[in-house]
């Protein structure tokens, strides 16, 4: 998981549409810029507080967490995190966790709790961030994974959130005439299971985020918005110094389903890390929404 894990008549009937309406393609997404603050992952856990603070003073207004251990967000309750997100004008309608223990044994506890968790921070999506398969038995062990992430979601409906998967590379790895993400997509009840469209490990497993939106419309409410190095593809840099079209990609955002989205800086080479993130989020809000 690197650093971290560490259609053809769709296409037509949809893209009909936008031609005829262009200007509407961001009329009730929500324009709220958002960050995922592993981005932050070095300085969070030193100052939370004043961390929480600067990521509010960059100009977002939402957050996606992560980390989430032993009870605590980075040594704060769950609602003691709300209060500060609160004071800050921000939200966290998504969270990043584990269900790793949860498909290998099928004990839901651990589940529950970050389920548990994630809804008491005001969260409307429980975010799974990458989960094991096993690969050995190709098309059938995603298929499994995805009979869990069916039964994940039903726990989190159960406790008001939605279910979402977050991908990374892997999961485009041809097996067979499909891959992985496939199986996902046709597996798991489009009424309970979203996707989080991380579009940087789009591109980088040689996909086109589009194809997939024209493809499987409204079951993308959220993505990771970061850029890909122009140099260097398997590095990040600033959303709209890098090489990826975010310009065409968002113009479909109401396509996807998409209600939330977060900027990400996976790699943590930035100098600094703050200008940086102000920097992403100043681009999009001039140039994307």
């Amino acid at each position: 998981m690197n650093s971290r894990r560490t259609f053809i008549k769709q296409v037509g009937l949809v893209a009909g549409a936008t031609l005829i309406i262009p200007s509407l393609a961001f009329d009730k997404v929500n324009k709220n810029v958002g960050l995922q603050l592993y981005s932050l992952r070095d300085e969070l856990p030193k100052d939370v507080k004043g961390i929480i603070e600067k990521v509010a003073q960059a100009g977002y207004k939402e957050v996606e967490t992560y980390g989430y251990s032993n009870g605590k967000f980075w040594g704060l309750t769950p609602k003691e995190f709300k209060s500060l997100l609160s004071a800050n004008g921000l939200k966290a309608p998504s969270g990043h966790y584990g269900m790793d223990n949860f498909i290998k044994t099928g004990n839901s506890d651990s589940l529950k709790a970050d389920i548990e968790a994630c809804a008491a921070i005001g969260g409307k999506y429980f975010t799974i961030a990458g989960a094991h398969v096993d690969t050995s038995k190709g098309v059938e062990g995603f298929k499994s994974t995805a009979l869990a992430f069916n039964k994940a979601a039903e726990l989190a409906k159960a406790s008001g959130l939605k279910f979402a998967y977050h991908n990374h590379d892997f999961e485009f790895k041809k097996i067979g005439d499909t891959t992985g993400y496939n199986v996902y997509l046709s597996e798991t009840d489009k009424n309970l299971v979203g996707f989080e469209m991380d579009l940087y490990w789009v591109v980088r497993s040689g996909n086109d985020p589009l194809a997939l939106i024209f493809a499987h419309p409204g079951r993308f409410p959220m993505w990771h918005v970061k850029d890909m190095d122009r140099a260097k593809p398997e590095l990040n840099t600033e959303v709209g110094k890098g090489s990826i079209d975010f310009k065409s990609i968002f113009a479909k955002a109401k396509e996807s389903g998409m209600q939330h989205f977060f900027v990400e800086h996976e790699n943590n080479y930035y100098p600094d890390p703050i200008g940086s993130i102000k920097t992403s989020c100043d681009y999009i809000k001039a140039n994307l929404i």
